[in-house]
């Protein structure tokens, strides 16, 4: 990458990337969300958790999407990454790191919240004695 005469790494970030790169994230993320839930053992205690991971992701996921995109917005498409922290320049500017910050944390959330929900649905519909439904 280069840089420009401000010393900001370009291309600029787009919010396609920036999002499907939050996505990514998501996809990895439900790998520890299942080894974790499968280490619960009490079959009441595993749902529970998934129920309140899934919902609760949800809600800041779409908190933080809106959020990162009024960031975005308001700081005129001039996105940078959390490596240009060093090129900011007053107080408002922070807007230009933390808009894609947000975005890209909403969307991995958005995607872990689904995920944690229907692992939820898979181990509540699980009969009683298997692997899946526990002890």
């Amino acid at each position: 990458m280069t840089v420009d005469e401000e010393g900001v790494m370009v291309p600029r970030l787009r919010p396609k990337d920036v999002l499907a790169r939050g996505v990514r994230f998501g996809l990895i993320g439900i790998v520890p969300l299942s080894v974790v839930a499968f280490c619960i053992a009490d079959h009441h205690d595993r749902e529970e958790f998934l129920s309140v991971v899934g919902g609760i992701s949800l809600i800041f996921g779409a908190v933080l999407l809106v959020v990162g995109a009024g960031f975005w917005w308001a700081s005129g498409g001039d996105a940078r990454r959390w490596r240009d922290w060093r090129t900011i320049k007053g107080q408002t500017a922070a807007a230009t790191v933390v808009g894609p910050a947000a975005v890209r944390l909403g969307a991995l959330l958005v995607v872990l919240g689904p995920a944690a929900i229907g692992l939820y649905h898979v181990v509540d519909a699980a009969p009683y004695g298997s692997w899946l439904y526990s002890y």
